[in-house]
């Protein structure tokens, strides 16, 4: 029988995206299967993604790492979620919490029980009901306590902050101990297959031909294989997301770091912080129709809490993404497959669903199209469904000191976003939507915390008599509160598990 197995993948393209794919295939494939990297030490990555969201943990179990041993080798630290500061309103400010929030009664969630009693003036902010929250602004920080079914101790839900360059070199030697094969050096040209358009080989500066059955264009922006090759498009997104700019700059760690990124907005943008043990990580996402690369630059550099430790970097984008991620024979991850900017730092998890998305879709030489259709429908919903979260932020604001806030205010949204934002103003609902990326949890903190007030709330919640309402609400932020009091600082969790080494 004809063997039509895939023996031959080639990634084009180093840094996160492309060894977060090498260490996975080496991991899942057998040595049956050729995995190359191709990557030039000449070009940079964009090495500002420092930020994840809980599920990096799933993908970094996938690979049997050891999470001190990964938080040490990073300079990383802990995430519990991401703070949000003048967004709504100037001098105002939320916590975006991962984890749990309040506990549920029966069918009915936790926050329409808050809803009644926030609206009769009986209750603290929602972050007083979610531990993730309430331990962020302690600095606190553990594991969650899965021996503790019943505490909101096992519902704490974390990620990391880390150094994408050092989490890259940690996959790079993970991939290399399983065989993935790196060469270095420039793609000049891609060669197509005249029959079928398909990539039959790269063309390298040094005059080497590297041919392949499956290529993985984890170029960047410049979409090598994906785009200049196969020409397959782009839908742009700037008129909701008017972002096309970031400058970055890391500078001197000053105090602990926090359990938490923080993000400001700004005149035309917001700025990132993402504290590392060795390190800070900064940078000012705007607009360059309503802020010059100089004044946003200057912003970051007169916020900064430390002495800056390197020049600021411009990077310059389009929000937006391919038309297909998977075209021919060519998939597309990271920053190749489109470009969704680090509000609430998905761009690393995005990398990490397309992995496990081609491993669920992996073909053979066939490459049965009916398949690929799939896989992209999934992507396509994937990303839409995240754009319309990182939209909420920025429309969800009664701030009009800009032209910037004043734009994305009084424009119009997405169909889609239009109807979430409808259900949740009446009612307080809101109804997840297949596998889309952020739950109620989510939806339902950055609503409230863009001050998107409810009309009403959850009628069974008139069920409880005023009483039992005030006792059962209170009781849950009392053991939240207890609970917290009971964890070790951020800095003593790092200090006891897995600090890195001094430089």
């Amino acid at each position: 029988m004809l063997d039509n197995r895939i023996k031959n993948i080639v990634i084009v393209g180093g840094g996160t995206a492309g060894w977060m794919v090498a260490a996975c295939l080496s991991k899942v494939l057998s040595r049956e299967f050729s995995v190359r990297l191709i990557e030039s030490d000449e070009i940079s990555t964009v090495g500002v993604g420092e930020a994840t969201i809980p599920q990096i943990k799933l993908f970094n179990n996938a690979l049997d790492l050891d999470e001190n041993d990964f938080v040490r080798k990073t300079q990383g630290t802990f995430k519990l979620g991401i703070e949000f500061v003048d967004w709504s309103r100037k001098g105002e400010s939320y916590i975006h919490g991962f984890g749990g929030m309040g506990q549920d009664l029966g069918l009915i969630q936790f926050h329409h029980y808050w809803l009644k009693q926030f609206k009769a003036g009986n209750a603290p902010d929602i972050g007083a009901f979610s531990i993730n929250t309430a331990a962020a602004l302690k600095q606190k920080f553990m594991r969650a306590a899965m021996d503790m079914p019943n505490s909101p101790l096992a519902s704490i839900g974390y990620a990391y902050h880390f150094d994408a360059g050092l989490y890259a070199l940690y996959l790079r030697q993970y991939a290399e101990a399983r065989g993935v094969t790196r060469t270095e050096g420039k793609v000049i040209n891609t060669l197509l297959r005249a029959h079928d358009g398909f990539i039959d080989a790269v063309m390298m500066e040094n005059g080497e031909k590297i041919s392949g059955d499956l290529f993985i264009d984890c170029s960047g922006f410049r979409g090598l294989l994906i785009e200049k090759a196969l020409n397959t498009g782009y839908e742009d997104w700037t008129h909701w997301l008017p972002a096309d700019r970031a400058v970055a700059v890391p500078c001197t760690r000053v105090s602990n770091p926090i359990p938490y990124t923080r993000s400001t907005a700004r005149e035309a943008g917001w700025q990132w912080r993402i504290p590392l043990q060795h390190r800070t990580g900064n940078g000012y996402v705007f607009s360059s129709q309503y802020i010059s690369e100089d004044e946003a630059t200057s912003t970051l550099l007169n916020n900064l809490d430390g002495e800056k430790m390197a020049e600021p970097r411009t990077l310059r984008f389009v929000t937006g993404r391919r038309k297909k991620f998977w075209n021919k024979n060519c998939v597309a991850i990271g920053l190749a497959s489109g470009f969704m900017e680090p509000l609430e730092s998905t761009s690393i998890h995005l990398i990490q669903s397309h992995i496990a998305r081609l491993v669920s879709f992996f073909p053979d030489k066939s490459f049965n199209q009916t398949d690929i259709d799939k896989y992209n429908s999934q992507s396509d919903f994937e990303f839409e469904r995240i754009r319309d979260f990182l939209i909420l932020h920025y429309h969800a604001t009664e701030r009009t000191d800009t032209p910037f806030w004043n734009y994305v205010r009084t424009m119009d949204v997405p169909e889609s976003l239009k109807e979430k934002m409808k259900i949740f103003k009446a009612n307080g609902r809101f109804f997840r939507e297949n596998d889309e990326l952020f739950g109620i949890v989510s939806w339902v903190q950055v609503f409230l915390g863009q001050r998107v007030q409810p009309d009403g709330y959850h009628p069974m919640v008139d069920l409880l008599t005023p009483q039992e309402l005030n006792e059962f609400v209170g009781g849950v932020g009392n053991v939240i509160a207890k609970c917290v009091d009971a964890m070790p600082t951020h800095q003593e969790f790092i200090a006891k598990h897995c600090a890195a080494q001094a430089a």
